[in-house]
């Protein structure tokens, strides 16, 4: 495929798709505040949003990214695409501050913007390939443990940690779960391509992905429901769904990265931006949330 084909259809997809993503969480970090807290892993959150009718919406807004993101995909190699998609945290931050009507925050957006460029920088040296969609026979117990105990940490560092840092845990493990279900997905898409519609139905992982995807999905409401501003619990959901999917897919599905001395150094130095962005957000959030509370104070104004 000619490179003009990539920059006529594949960037441009991945980046409508990114906008797609980052306007359907601002309206869905928006509305999830108008409905009752309960619960982490309470359904009855759903059922209160889904009567509104522009939530509603934001998931016809995901559908449409996820739709660009296969358009993309398909005339542009992933090496290109992912990393334009994780611009949905910028994105995300922008329309958030839109519907607010309120000025994009600087320092948000730098952190938004180191925890994107660190992420795109370690797709892009680690370069992920192969099209992994069957178990290699290797020990899946091992990596399911580690990502199950990060899950179970996260949730309670979220029920423990006030604020932000809170918050911070339900995004990990909505992260988790989010590149969870997308490994699990490529299998489920393999049995589908092999032996028909009936196929997946005979195998664990397409259970354990109506499992894990909802509660993927619940807790990401959860999540911008408790975040007083959405560019941490975004960041690191964006950051840790691609990470956990790639760990996935060199386990379990012999899929390869780069690992030379020099591209782990490169890898690195992604990782410390990716941390040191999602830092920034979390403490400005911190400091801008105490801000706004002393705002809507009776005779705050005064």
């Amino acid at each position: 495929m000619n490179s003009g084909t990539v920059l006529v259809i594949a960037v441009p997809s991945a980046v409508v798709g990114a906008a797609s993503f980052g306007m359907a969480s601002a309206i869905q970090h928006r509305v999830t505040k108008q409905v009752p807290e309960g619960a982490t892993l309470s359904p009855r959150m759903l059922w209160d949003l889904v009567r509104k009718p522009i939530w509603v919406l934001s998931i016809g807004t995901v559908v449409v990214g996820l739709s660009l993101q296969v358009v993309a995909l398909a005339f542009g190699p992933l090496v290109l695409v992912q990393p334009v998609l994780v611009t949905s945290v910028l994105f995300g931050a922008a329309f958030s501050a839109w519907l607010a009507q309120r000025r994009m925050d600087r320092v948000l957006a730098l952190g938004a913007l180191s925890c994107a460029g660190g992420l795109a920088a370690f797709l892009v040296l680690a370069q992920p390939s192969g099209h992994g969609s069957e178990f290699t026979g290797a020990p899946v117990l091992p990596l399911a443990l580690v990502l199950g105990l990060l899950v179970v940490l996260s949730l309670g560092a979220a029920r423990w940690l006030p604020g932000e840092f809170g918050v911070i845990g339900l995004a990990v493990a909505t992260g988790v779960l989010y590149g969870v279900t997308a490994g699990l997905m490529r299998v489920v898409a393999g049995q589908f391509r092999t032996g028909g519609l009936v196929e997946p139905f005979g195998h664990w992982t397409l259970y354990a992905v109506c499992v894990i995807g909802p509660m993927g999905f619940l807790l990401s409401q959860r999540t911008f429901q408790r975040g007083r501003l959405i560019s941490p619990s975004l960041a690191v959901i964006t950051t840790v769904d691609p990470l956990a999917s790639a760990a996935i897919g060199v386990s379990w599905l012999g899929e390869s990265i780069e690992s030379s001395p020099a591209i782990l150094a490169g890898e690195a130095v992604a990782a410390a931006l990716m941390i040191g962005g999602i830092v920034v957000l979390t403490r400005r959030s911190e400091q801008l949330g105490r801000e706004l509370s002393q705002q809507e104070e009776p005779g705050s104004w005064g």
